[in-house]
């Protein structure tokens, strides 16, 4: 067969998805390739993980079969058995990237309201490691919660063996006790550990203190969520708190799935703020000013 793909979003990031049907139908002898209007198909995979990807013009293909696929179009679609339990990978579709991309574990213990993994995805399970990138020089760990696998203690071995840096993006604090955030300190970190404080009804600050006894602040990154249901007061109390511990934030405005709602001019400002690090290190919201005449403390006079 002749296989096309599509990368809907582009080629920002490696394609998981994509990645490993490319693997799948080689192993079997297919042609496979970046779908282009100028060759025929038998079967073109598209792909797109987020709602706001403009879509892809179809109209241009020749193909007897396109399948789609991804959040971006049907978070419940899945791909075929035989590719999924798979671990073969075609780092070669992305020869720009010099990393590998692995998951330990699918879905969440949590089933917080504004994330679609726990629906995605369901519970958490444990799931085995896909091949590495023979050219890769480090390993980005995509699992949504890693320390909610009950073989986190495997995948840190693993890692460990794999001799390689490491970037996490999904770590969650509220469960990482003191042998978790030990084993952390212990890999060779390619960027800053990720973790979140989005739901501001709970106060993460002795928890992060705790965790800063065995990872520096400066190996720690947080994101933070705005936007969805938090006040100015609760925006800033998360801000200010991980700036007293040295870490630091990354703000993240609330997208609504269906990609309607849009972030307020506050929201922006605020990002603006607490992204740019020296800015935040420097300067307080309140004297932040993101335009010529425009200081932060407006907002803040507004809750008076």
């Amino acid at each position: 067969m002749n296989i096309g793909l599509i990368d809907v979003d582009g080629h920002n990031f490696p394609n998981f998805a994509l990645m490993r049907a490319s693997a799948y139908h080689k192993a079997k002898g297919d042609q496979v390739e970046w779908a282009t209007p100028f060759n025929r198909y038998d079967k073109v995979l598209a792909s797109k993980v987020f709602t706001f990807t403009p879509d892809f013009n179809y109209m241009t293909l020749q193909a007897d079969i396109i399948e789609k696929g991804g959040t971006g179009y049907d978070i419940h679609k899945k791909l075929p058995f035989e590719i999924s339990c798979s671990t073969l990978m075609d780092y070669s579709i992305y020869p720009q990237y010099h990393f590998s991309i692995q998951f330990f574990s699918r879905g969440c213990i949590r089933k917080c309201p504004f994330c679609l993994v726990r629906e995605k995805e369901g519970y958490i399970r444990s799931v085995h490691p896909v091949d590495l990138n023979p050219k890769g020089e480090w390993i980005e760990v995509l699992d949504n919660n890693f320390f909610a696998n009950p073989r986190w203690k495997e995948a840190i071995d693993y890692l460990i063996k794999a001799g390689q840096m490491v970037n996490f993006h999904g770590v969650d604090v509220r469960i990482m006790n003191e042998e978790q955030a030990f084993y952390l300190s212990k890999l060779k970190l390619k960027r800053r550990i990720h973790i979140a404080w989005d739901l501001p009804d709970i106060d993460l600050t002795e928890k992060l203190k705790e965790v800063t006894k065995y990872i520096k602040p400066r190996n720690l990154s947080c994101y933070v969520l705005v936007g969805f249901n938090s006040t100015i007061e609760q925006d800033i109390y998360r801000l200010n708190r991980l700036k007293e511990l040295g870490i630091s934030p990354f703000v993240q405005p609330y997208r609504d799935f269906n990609n309607d709602r849009k972030p307020t001019l506050y929201e922006k400002d605020i990002a603006q703020w607490a992204n740019k690090h020296q800015i935040f290190k420097s300067c307080d919201f309140a004297d932040f000013s993101p335009r010529k005449g425009f200081k932060c403390k407006y907002y803040l006079k507004q809750l008076e």
